[in-house]
């Protein structure tokens, strides 16, 4: 037995032991939208009706050229949090919760399927009258984000990803984090269907950054609470994991805008050779990698991050 198969077995053998009481009190019910929106909705944030019961949140500040943000599997909207202050004098910057994340409201029968959200995101843009606009994505996100240039590229003016999902990777993590072994087993996704995820979440989000004191409680809370939304957890823990797309270079190739690639050198979820992979496969791709930031770089280093993002889109005719 692999020694991840092994560490799953002892944490479902520790659930078993602790017991009836001690397994309510790990259990951990859905919070309501409307207790969650009078806590992280403010006046950013707007809600748009999409076809098929999505009622998508979205933060939306700034003047200017748009850029839409796109976060990753089990993020929302906060992870951009730096670049929003970095960028917002100079652009209007929109920040997106896709189906099962955030605040956007959707059918728990939702999968997660880059494509079909990023016909979703053609769909947003089109719905609230967006100009031209340049995408950003992070992970899943990023999967997101050249989809819909692929799918939608008279949308874009400029895509730009950020540790994206869709090449398989080469160099697989050693030491994935407990929750991501416990989501390769059906029972383990059942078990997380109804507790309390904030430790494993600590522990994941930890282990994914180079620098883990950027990993405040706040932020840990905040993605704690919002997957705990109706109908999340069976939206994040319903199908494969996210990562698993079929970037090539036949497709990629076809992408003809600007496009910047952003990496951090020591991600331990979709390591540097992806991104490698991503700046060959698109004609004219910029690469920049940072030295000692793991899967996050806009949590990690949003003030350099945001900086060459900016740097990029001054080169962008409007």
């Amino acid at each position: 037995m692999r020694w991840a198969g092994i560490v799953v077995l002892v944490f479902l053998l520790l659930l078993i032991g602790a017991g009836v009481g001690s397994w309510l009190l790990l259990r951990a019910p859905d919070l309501s939208y409307s207790e969650l929106e009078s806590h992280y909705a403010d006046k950013r944030s707007h809600f748009v009706a999409l076809s098929g019961g999505v009622r998508l949140h979205y933060k939306d500040e700034g003047r200017g050229p748009v850029i839409v943000l796109v976060h990753g599997f089990g993020d929302n909207w906060g992870s951009w949090d730096g670049w929003v202050a970095a960028l917002k004098d100079r652009y209007r910057v929109i920040r997106i919760d896709l189906p099962g994340h955030g605040l956007t409201r959707a059918p728990a029968t939702t999968r997660i399927d880059p494509e079909a959200f990023a016909d979703l995101v053609d769909a947003f843009a089109n719905k609230i009258g967006l100009p031209k606009f340049a995408v950003a994505g992070n992970s899943l996100g990023g999967a997101v984000a050249w989809e819909l240039t692929v799918r939608h590229p008279e949308r874009l003016n400029a895509l730009i990803l950020v540790d994206a999902a869709g090449f398989p990777s080469t160099t697989l993590a050693k030491n994935p984090p407990l929750a991501f072994r416990i989501l390769q087993y059906q029972w383990g996704r059942a078990i997380l269907k109804t507790i309390d995820n904030k430790p494993l979440i600590r522990d994941a989000l930890k282990s994914e950054v180079g620098n883990p004191v950027v990993i405040t409680d706040a932020l840990i809370d905040r993605w704690a609470e919002v997957q705990r939304a109706p109908g999340h957890r069976d939206i994040l823990l319903s199908g494969p994991l996210a990562g698993k797309g079929a970037a090539s270079e036949a497709v990629l190739g076809k992408i003809a805008l600007p496009t910047l690639v952003l990496w951090g050198e020591k991600d331990p979820l979709i390591s540097l050779d992806v991104g490698q992979k991503f700046a060959a496969a698109i004609p004219g791709a910029q690469l920049k990698v940072y030295p000692g930031v793991g899967h996050l770089p806009q949590i990690e280093v949003p003030a350099v991050s945001a900086h060459d993002v900016a740097a990029f889109l001054a080169t962008i005719a409007p």
